[in-house]
């Protein structure tokens, strides 16, 4: 897997999105890794999105009580 330094990364970002290989790409700061870049097309990559418009979320989804509906 090919690395680069997290400067020229920042300086080049586009091109390199655009030449990401399956592989990857580890990105650094001051010769440590402190990330990886990886491409979706995975396996699960189809998989993004399927459920769009099948679901449909009931009571509010911000509380942490079970079963309990939107406050008023």
């Amino acid at each position: 897997m090919r690395s680069i330094p997290a400067a020229k990364f920042r300086q080049q970002c586009l091109t390199l999105l655009d030449d990401l290989g399956p592989e990857g790409l580890v990105i650094t700061r001051n010769g440590r890794a402190v990330a990886r870049l990886v491409p979706i097309r995975g396996p699960h990559a189809d998989l993004i999105g399927v459920l769009r418009g099948r679901l449909r979320i009931r009571g509010d989804v911000r509380s942490t009580r079970i079963g309990e509906g939107p406050r008023r």
